[in-house]
Order: structure tokens, then sequence, then C-alpha cells
């Protein structure tokens, strides 16, 4: 094409100069003897205009030949050199591999597009295929960063990553933007690829809590972090927030959390008064943090399951002034009773052998025996009190009262055989003066 423009320019300079030459035979061959062609000397032929227009002519005429000659240089670099074989080499190149990141998009999110184009030649056989413009563009999926605009060569077998920056600014939904990459000896190369948008966020859910809290008590939760978007999130932070209770641990560190993928994470909980615990799962879309809150409110009332220590059978002794109280414990709950220790407390003083008595762990409607000694006063109440230690450590106390109205056994020991002699010597009294006087009378 450029051969046939540079040979019609020819041609329309050769015709411009053969006019010329026609003029000056036509004209000026009367005048070959003029010597002095100085202006006050120079013959005038059909006045001055003739004169003018031979030099308008050259002008005009050698302009158009300086534009048509520059335009073919300025032309002729960039596409001087397409070819068949460059058509040909250019068509092995292709896009091999396209990453967005985030994998899939929130509204609003920025990241990444990475493109790697590839010379799919790959017998080396080629000098490579020169490139010179990359850009990615889409009205949904804006690119925040520039273009590519300088010249490169991908050898054959070679690959050259292209990265762009990006923001979604859409909706949720599918997309599809457009990658452009432009040849120097050929067309250029158009990829289209989708990337979806989704708002989509984590999960919290409480697996395990119990049913009601006590004040000082602390209680296990169990809560699961789940990811139903279709990408990976990384980043992933449990945080617990409030006041009013003293929690172990504060912040969870989950990491990573896969598309579909869930996890547990347990927090114990000492509430001081009935509140709301605050919870928060942050997490990182891309390099683009979000997060997703919850409340779970921490009520006080009575635990259903927990342990539930009965004492009963009481009684109470007394041996040399040491009181002995004796008596079962029985686990009316449905969790265990762990270190069950019974004691007495003041106006009592705890006395040996069993100053505190372990019973030691009660199941469900389980029991085992006790017996603690002390010394009091005479007529007292005493405070027994029972402690056990639930499956999360904390201790419980309860305690019953019992009345000293006993008094020594080997004093009822003493009375029991006093008072039947007492009877049978006045039953023989009474007999012996009955037959006395029956005696007399019949003198």
């Amino acid at each position: 094409m450029y051969s046939k423009l540079y040979k019609s320019c020819s041609k329309i300079y050769y015709y411009k100069f053969e006019e010329e030459q026609m003029f000056r035979k036509t004209h000026l061959s009367a005048y070959q003897d003029v010597r002095d062609m100085a202006v006050k000397n120079r013959p005038v032929i059909s006045g001055a205009g003739n004169v003018s227009r031979i030099s308008f002519v050259v002008s005009w005429s050698g302009i158009f030949l300086l534009l048509i000659v520059t335009m073919g240089v300025l032309v002729l670099p960039a596409t001087a050199y397409q070819t068949e074989d460059s058509l040909t080499a250019a068509g092995k190149i292709y896009v091999s591999k396209i990453t967005y990141d985030p994998a899939v998009f929130f509204t609003d999110d920025v990241g990444t597009v990475t493109l790697e184009v590839t010379n799919g030649n790959f017998t080396g056989t080629d000098q490579g295929v020169m490139v010179n413009h990359a850009t990615f563009s889409d009205t949904n999926i804006r690119l925040t960063s520039g273009s590519y605009d300088s010249s490169s060569n991908i050898g054959p077998g070679k690959a050259r990553t292209y990265t762009f920056s990006v923001v979604a600014d859409a909706g949720e939904g599918t997309y599809y933007p457009t990658f452009s990459l432009s040849f120097r000896d050929a067309d250029s190369l158009f990829y289209r690829d989708m990337v979806q948008v989704d708002n989509t966020p984590l999960v919290v859910t409480v697996l395990n809590k119990p049913d009601a809290f006590t004040q000082g008590r602390k209680k296990t939760i169990t809560l699961q972090v789940a990811n139903p978007r279709k990408n990976d999130v990384k980043n992933v932070i449990l945080e617990v927030s409030g006041a009013g209770f003293d929690v172990t641990p504060s912040d969870t560190f989950i990491g990573s959390l896969a598309s579909g993928a869930k996890t547990t994470a347990d927090i114990a909980v000492t509430p001081y008064q009935p509140t709301t615990l605050g919870l928060t799962v942050n997490y990182d879309n891309g390099d683009n943090p979000h997060k997703v809150t919850m409340e779970l409110p921490l009520a006080f009332g009575e635990d259903k399951k927990q342990a539930e220590p009965i004492m009963s059978n009481i009684q109470v002794k007394s041996t040399d002034g040491i009181y002995h109280i004796t008596g079962d414990v029985t686990n009316a709950g449905l969790e265990n009773a762990n270190s069950v220790v019974v004691t007495s407390l003041l106006p009592a003083v705890p006395e040996d052998p069993y100053k505190s008595y372990v019973v030691g762990v009660l199941k469900p409607d389980d029991f085992g025996s006790f017996e603690v000694t002390f010394s009091a006063d005479t007529g007292a109440t005493i405070p027994i009190q029972m402690s056990y230690k639930d499956a999360d450590g904390n201790v419980i106390t309860s305690r019953q009262d019992v009345a000293i109205t006993v008094a020594d056994p080997a004093q009822k020991q003493d009375q029991s055989i006093i008072l039947p002699a007492i009877v049978i010597v006045l039953v023989l009294a009474l007999a012996g003066g009955y037959f006395y006087l029956k005696k007399r009378k019949n003198q």
C-alpha cells in the first residue's frame, strides 16, 4: 500500500516538473540573450502576474510533496513490518492466566487484576512479538491505575505479566471487563473474563451456651464462624466486647477461612451482672477490611443442668463434749459435683478427727456419707457448709443449719438405766406394802 502511495507521489512531482519546463521553453525562449536579469532590466512577459504564477506553482508543488513524504515517514514505521509472518506470530499470543485479588469483590472493594500473556510459539524459531499498548476497561470494574504504553518484546515460549488496580463500583452481579493488547505489526488482542461482586458476609452462630447464667460463675460458650462466600477470606479475628463480665480469651485469631469452611471457638464468661455480650468478627477480603457483629444477652437464672448436692439423714451425737454430725449427700442435678467437701462454721469450732470431710465426686443420682466433728455450746444452731466444683472449676457453696438438741449419749444411757430401776423399786415397794398391810389385817 505504501509503495503505491510513494509511486503516486513521484508521478505528481514528475508532472509538475514537466509543466514548469514546458512553460519555460514556451515563454522564455525569446529572451535567452538578456544577460542582466535585475529587476529594472528584467523584461515583462504578459505582465508581472505571469512571473508570480511561476513562483506560486513551484512553491505549492514542493509543499504538497513534502507533506506526502512526511506522512509516509510517520506512518511507515508503525506498520511497515506487517506481513503474513508477523500476523501469524501475533496470532500465537494469548492470555494464559488471569487472577483477581480478591477473587470475588464486595461493592466498593479495591483490588488488582493480573494477566499473564504468553507467546505460544514454543519452537523458538521466531524473533518474538512486539507489543506497545495494554489496558483494562469496564464500566463497572473501574480501572484506577494507568495503562502500559511502552513497547516490549515477548519472545518465543515466554510470558509477560500485566497488573492493573481496579475498584468494584457495581452492585452484586457478574461482569465481563475487557483486556486489550496492541501489536506493532498486527491487529490488537481483546480478552474478556468473568468477575463477580457478592456482598455476602461471614456468619456467626452460637452452638452451645448455658440456659442461664449465675453471678460470679464461669460458663463456656461455643461459637461457630462460617464462610458462605465463593472466595477465601483472611485475617479472621473474633473479638468480645462489653462490660460487667470477665471473658477468656477476649480476642481469638482464626486466620484464613476457605470458601464454605467453618470453625469453632470457645470463650469462658464470668458475669457479675445481667449484661450483653458483643461479638465482632473482623476479616479481610483481599486488602479490604470487613466485619460482622452479633449481640448475645447474658441473663441470670437457674441453671437446669447444674449439679445439685443435697444433705439428708442428719444425726447429732456428743461424746466427751465433742459433737458429731453425720449424714448423706445426694446429687440431684444433671451434672457432676466435683470435690464435694462438708465442714462446720461458727459458732462451731472444728475439732479432730473430722474438721472437714471430703466426699469426693458425686455423679448425677449418686450419694455419699459424711461426718464432721466440732465443739460448741449446747443448744446452739450450727451452720453446716457444703461446697463443690463444677466442670469449669467454679466453687459453689450451700449451707444448712443444724440445732444441737441431743444431750450426751452417756448421760442418756445412765438415765435409761436409772429410770427402770426406780420404777422397779417403786413397784417392789408398793407390792411389799400391799402384802404387809394385808397380813396385818388378817391378824
